[in-house]
């Protein structure tokens, strides 16, 4: 080969390699994202203890898990994930419910509950002024009560929740451990309960992480009657995605 030809060859050679540097990527493959740009996926969010959130966006007010509110806006919208008395609680409901406030659940806590409610169980989409919804499953593996029965039995129903809010996706696991049907989601934004009591230890959810794939996950089943604070930093030393822990609104 020539002289000439050889340099050739090794130039276009080494376009791609120069092309692969200069994209940036994590650990999964994804593009990399400043602080700024996490701090703007939630910015809509409100941490108001234990599993409990407001999102505000697109000209509603949406809660997920009401529990133990000190006050707030009233609702448009209320998810509730499941029909244990921390996470469906009529009185913090009332706090928060309009005559036009929709409330959308399982069958147990709609149960519990008065209002415009939806009743929706693991594999549901449906949407509600104007917020895409999907459900998921939410549910013990390891974890017991008793042996061979879980705090959150598969069979029960219970649920997690994928919303479309503010052009973002944001999935709420509710409670739960690391389950097979978290792979891949890839939303923008990944609640994950850390605590290791009822729910996922913060190692498990570190596992859940690396799962999902999440633009970036946030912390929670703490900040409330169950659970300790240090967890969420734990999670967030070890985890493969980036992790912002939420200040804690009460």
């Amino acid at each position: 080969m020539k002289g000439r030809d050889r340099r050739r060859t090794a130039w276009l050679w080494g376009v791609p390699l120069i092309l692969v540097g200069l994209i940036p990527f994590s650990a999964h493959g994804s593009s990399t994202a400043g602080p700024e740009d996490l701090k703007a996926l939630v910015s809509s969010l409100h941490w108001l203890g234990h599993d409990s959130f407001r999102i505000d966006g697109d000209g509603l007010v949406l809660y997920i898990d009401p529990f133990q509110l000190k006050g707030g806006p009233k609702a448009d919208l209320i998810l509730i994930t499941h029909d244990h008395m921390d996470h469906c609680s009529p009185a913090d409901v009332a706090k928060i419910q309009k005559p036009d406030t929709i409330i959308v659940t399982v069958a147990q806590a709609a149960a519990k509950l008065s209002g415009q409610i939806k009743i929706v169980k693991p594999g549901d989409a449906l949407t509600v002024k104007g917020v895409s919804i999907k459900t998921l499953p939410a549910y013990n593996l390891n974890k017991f009560r008793s042996p061979g029965v879980p705090f959150h039995p598969k069979e029960s129903g219970y649920v997690g929740f994928l919303i479309q809010v503010k052009g973002r996706t944001i999935y709420h696991a509710g409670d739960t451990d690391f389950i097979p049907e978290m792979k891949g989601l890839a939303p923008d934004v990944a609640l994950l309960p850390v605590s290791g009591i009822y729910v996922m230890t913060w190692e498990e959810a570190v596992e859940a992480a690396n799962a999902i794939r999440p633009k970036v996950a946030v912390p929670m089943h703490i900040g409330g009657p169950i659970g300790e604070m240090s967890s969420a930093d734990r999670f967030k030393e070890k985890a493969a995605v980036p992790v912002w822990i939420l200040p804690l609104e009460k």
